[in-house]
């Protein structure tokens, strides 16, 4: 039974938890988290989802995502993902930027690595392939519906900011 904790439009927390499947609350926000895990060549790790899954199933997405439980923090929440789905123990610094949606807060953590897909334990419950992609590539799964419906903007965003090297080096610590 998964809990999130709740927030208002300020991102002061309530003190309110609420169960996932019980839906959010009017005006009561969460957190969710999103890690963006970059090789050498600026190739963005991308995921597909398990079958399975409840929400968007068999559909590509970004490195790692998720909610955030209640009691974490968004650093913890992303360690706890990118273990969950990649299967790699991480040391995170504070999110990279913040997106704010109708349900909330999304933090991302954009990193490099020098990971190789042979160290991912995958596929999983949660993940059924990876694989590094360029913008192009992730811009054309998504024009085709074949990777989770963000924005365009916001796929380019990301892709920008790891141009502009403000993002967290991990090549040394995986």
């Amino acid at each position: 039974m998964e809990m999130w904790d709740l927030y208002d439009v300020d991102r002061i927390p309530t003190g309110g938890t609420v169960r996932r499947q019980n839906g959010l609350p009017e005006g009561q926000l969460h957190v969710v988290v999103h890690v963006c895990l970059f090789d050498e060549a600026g190739r963005l790790l991308i995921q597909r989802r398990d079958e399975g899954k409840q929400n968007w199933p068999g559909l590509w997405d970004f490195s790692v995502g998720g909610s955030v439980h209640a009691g974490e923090t968004s650093r913890a929440g992303a360690v706890r993902e990118v273990r969950e789905e990649l299967g790699l123990e991480l040391d995170l610094a504070r999110p990279s930027f913040t997106f704010n949606f109708q349900y909330g807060f999304d933090d991302f953590y954009l990193l490099r690595t020098n990971a190789a897909l042979s160290d991912l334990a995958v596929p999983n419950d949660e993940v059924a392939e990876v694989r590094w992609a360029d913008l192009g590539e992730v811009l054309q799964l998504l024009r085709s519906g074949r990777f989770i419906n963000y924005r365009e903007p916001v796929v380019r965003f990301v892709f920008d900011f790891l141009d502009q090297r403000n993002i967290f080096d991990l090549r040394q610590g995986i």
